[in-house]
């Protein structure tokens, strides 16, 4: 992306643009891909490999996994309309979601795709409360998600949910305990969050803003104002929403990480002979749950190499082959990780000759 396709922007608006710069693509690839040849030497295995069946079993669970990314796009998209009150198209749902991917793709994890998030929907004309509400309240859907129900699922199926063969608490080795600690953390934001958007979001302002008290923070005392009287009128907006925006809005929430988590279910199925009953595909889904927890907090861009290292130790008594390992998850990060790298250096590039020509046209026509 070169820097005059962007002069359009001012100099905090390029500082964002540049964080999503389709160059970027270049280290989370050579992370990735770096992680997945030293696996290849050290793990891969020719046997192993030999004994893959290439059969249509596992074309099928492939396709399917497929179709599930697909699923779990829409379901983003569907989310996006929703807390967008309808002001999106559908066509530039599907568009905007692969924007907040890629920009998720090639930014640390831990720090996600917010502050694009922000900016993108600024850029589409939103007023800034309904930017808030819509980047705010999904974090607050995606908390909910997982803080709500992973205890569900530790009560049916216990510690072996963190860890494989886990039989009790003493076990907890060292990913065990990131995995509280990722946790903890994660229903702490959520319920700042959520304390912000439905019970008390002038107090929430009145932090933000105390913050900026302290050294180089000082300077964005007008923005974190701005944020905060943002979030005070989302919180009386959101209040406003009938019980059906709401429930549609953690539908969609919930539709969309249960694809990201089947996708992978489907893989295993496909190259592993384990039983397809209920409850052990439940067993598998909610360890998936826990292994995402961990990601979330990857340190690399979009967890770049470190998801395939994970999905080897998350899943070895499912998986137990390093090979085959090593095989699931390259086609899971091919599909979810890849292919959102790819597919965003057409859509950026685009998105932003868009929003530079609708500038373009706004002022000819105010002349």
């Amino acid at each position: 992306m070169k820097k005059n396709n962007t002069d359009g922007f001012d100099e905090e608006q390029q500082g964002v643009l540049n964080s999503v710069r389709t160059s970027r693509i270049i280290l989370p690839i050579i992370i990735g891909l770096g992680v997945v040849f030293y696996l290849l030497f050290s793990v891969f295995d020719p046997a192993e490999f030999a004994k893959i069946e290439w059969t249509q079993h596992v074309l099928f669970w492939v396709l399917m996994s497929f179709g599930l990314l697909i699923l779990r796009h829409i379901s983003y998209a569907t989310r996006l309309r929703i807390l967008s009150d309808g002001e999106f198209s559908w066509k530039k749902c599907v568009e905007l979601v692969f924007i907040w991917e890629f920009s998720s793709a090639v930014s640390p994890t831990s720090i996600g795709g917010s502050a694009v998030a922000m900016f993108v929907l600024a850029q589409e004309k939103l007023p800034a409360a309904v930017t808030t509400t819509l980047v705010l309240y999904s974090a607050v859907l995606d908390t909910i998600f997982f803080v709500g129900f992973l205890p569900i699922f530790f009560f049916f199926f216990g510690t072996n949910i963190i860890r494989p063969n886990m039989q009790t608490l003493s076990d907890m080795d060292g990913w065990g305990y990131t995995f509280v600690g990722a946790y903890i953390f994660m229903a702490m934001y959520g319920a700042v969050f959520f304390y912000g958007l439905f019970i008390n979001p002038k107090t929430i302002k009145r932090i933000i803003v105390w913050f900026t008290r302290f050294g180089f923070l000082k300077r964005y005392k007008h923005k974190a104002l701005d944020l905060g009287n943002d979030i005070i009128v989302a919180s009386a907006e959101l209040w406003k929403k009938k019980w059906t925006f709401h429930i549609g809005a953690f539908l969609a929430t919930a539709g969309a990480w249960s694809c990201r988590f089947l996708l992978l279910n489907c893989l295993i199925i496909g190259f592993v002979n384990i039983p397809t009953d209920f409850w052990t595909q439940a067993n598998l889904y909610a360890r998936l749950k826990t292994m995402f927890v961990v990601m979330a907090f990857s340190p690399t861009p979009g967890g770049a190499g470190f998801a395939e290292v994970l999905f080897g130790g998350f899943l070895s008594d499912y998986v137990n082959s390093s090979t085959l390992a090593l095989i699931i998850a390259f086609i899971w990060r091919l599909f979810t990780y890849y292919l959102y790298l790819l597919v965003g250096v057409i859509v950026i590039p685009n998105w932003i000759k868009n929003v530079l020509n609708e500038r373009k046209k706004k002022k000819l026509e105010g002349k």
